[in-house]
């Protein structure tokens, strides 16, 4: 594929085949910085190789880390702690990954955060976690609550209020810093919480690398205590960690199999995972999908007639996108309620996807914290659709085109590599045709 392009999306008749689902981008960005965090050195086992996870490997190293790719692995050898001072951090367009260790750039005398991405991850507010965390006396300045920013500790710990009314991130970099903080953290989430799932699967990074934490059964107060360390093995020994496969983007493909005649397996998708994601397994059957698991493994038998549901999303905003493309074409008036941090992302998720649903002849509608589509029994295609510079919208119009009646082009498609960069080419082996048009060629 070209660095940059545009992509053209052919209809597809059926779509059959196996596949191993891509590993997850949000256990690899935390396993990785756990293992950073750690004495000695840990092997991540099948890591993503997404924009995101590249992006916390190259912030890692800067800081310190050793890191070292063998096959789908990485080999990090920790800073124990102790990441280089004085450091400057280029996350890219990685809203975790920069949230995450802003909250660790307080155990440093000075780190500071850049974005070339001054219209997506620039724009995205950090106020509630800045604010936090000069609260425990670090040093922070900033453009207004955005990046750049400059962090400097030290900080003692001790008991601290987080918003989590925007993003669950905020109160993840904090629980990452907390263990190694002489008086620990004791953590009240304030506001409404939102995106449970993510701040599970942050203490399940937590226990995995002997640390101690407790946490209230609505999350609203975790309490970790200080003084202690991450360790990933045995005294002595490497630690490995095995990364589960990622369901936000398996939504995507799942959502696919299920508006399209033909049969695809899916494996590597744990039944017990902590991802919210799983969730669009559930509202794919509400939806009428024809989806079975067997163990690690989900068979979807598409081409079954799809109904609108009406569904709370907070517990699976990163499949919201995808499974609007199977709103998209089922009976009836679809509703995700309680999504309003979607409009947060990469790109305003709720008005720019009602804009694009419209363009392609759809009806949708949205409130401030929610967004509704009424489906369609075809869609003619045969339009250029923008993907906004956001993975999860180009997942989302890929799938429209693949059963509209006629090609959608969709621009920035060299975007989906933030997080799923083999999208197109494991729809392909599906049986999906694309085309790959450079930018600025056509």
């Amino acid at each position: 594929m070209p660095l940059t392009f545009d992509v053209v999306v052919y209809p597809a008749a059926e779509l059959r085949g196996e596949l191993r689902a891509q590993p997850s981008k949000n256990y690899t960005t935390r396993y990785l910085l756990a293992a950073a965090l750690a004495e000695g050195e840990t092997r991540v086992v099948g890591v993503a190789t997404s924009e995101d996870a590249g992006a916390m490997l190259r912030c890692l190293r800067d800081w310190g880390a050793g890191v070292e790719l063998v096959g789908q692995d990485a080999v990090i050898r920790g800073f124990n702690a102790q990441p280089r001072a004085g450091v400057t951090l280029d996350p890219g367009n990685a809203g975790a990954v920069a949230r995450f260790l802003m909250g660790v750039a307080a155990l440093t005398s000075q780190t500071t955060f850049v974005t070339d991405y001054a219209d997506s991850l620039g724009k995205r507010p950090q106020g509630d976690l800045l604010d936090a965390l000069e609260r425990l006396g670090a040093k922070v300045k900033s453009n207004d609550g955005k990046l750049p920013v400059s962090i400097s500790g030290p900080v003692r710990g001790g008991p601290l209020e987080v918003s989590a009314e925007r993003s669950s991130q905020y109160a993840s970099a904090l629980m990452f810093l907390g263990p190694l903080l002489p008086s620990g953290l004791d953590l009240r989430l304030t506001g409404e919480i939102k995106s449970y799932a993510p701040l599970r699967q942050t203490l399940d990074t937590l226990s995995a690398f002997g640390v101690r934490a407790t946490a209230s059964a609505d999350l609203s107060r975790i309490s970790i205590p200080g003084g202690q360390a991450y360790r990933s093995g045995k005294t002595g020994q490497p630690g490995r960690m095995l990364v589960p496969g990622d369901y936000p983007g398996s939504a995507a493909l799942l959502a696919a199999a299920a508006l399209l005649p033909g049969e695809l397996r899916l494996s590597n998708l744990r039944e017990n995972d902590l991802q919210g994601e799983k969730e669009a397994v559930a509202v794919l059957r509400e939806m009428g999908a024809d989806i079975v698991r067997e163990g690690d493994s989900l068979t979807v038998r598409g081409g079954q007639p799809l109904r609108a549901v009406i569904r709370d999303g907070d517990t699976f905003t990163d499949a919201v996108q995808a499974l609007t493309a199977a709103a998209a074409y089922a009976g009836g008036t679809t509703t995700w309620d309680n999504v309003y941090t979607l409009r947060l992302k990469e790109c305003d998720r709720i008005s720019d996807t009602r804009r694009e649903l419209e363009k392609l002849g759809l009806s949708a509608a949205e409130t401030r914290d929610s967004l509704s589509v009424t489906g369609a029994a075809r869609l003619a295609g045969g339009v250029t659709a923008d993907g906004h510079g956001d993975h999860r919208m180009i997942m989302l119009l890929t799938l429209l085109g693949l059963r509209a009646e006629a090609p959608v082009t969709i621009t920035g498609a060299h975007h989906i590599r933030k997080s799923y960069p083999m999208f197109f080419r494991h729809l392909e082996q599906l049986g999906a045709r694309f085309d790959y048009l450079p930018t600025g060629t056509h």
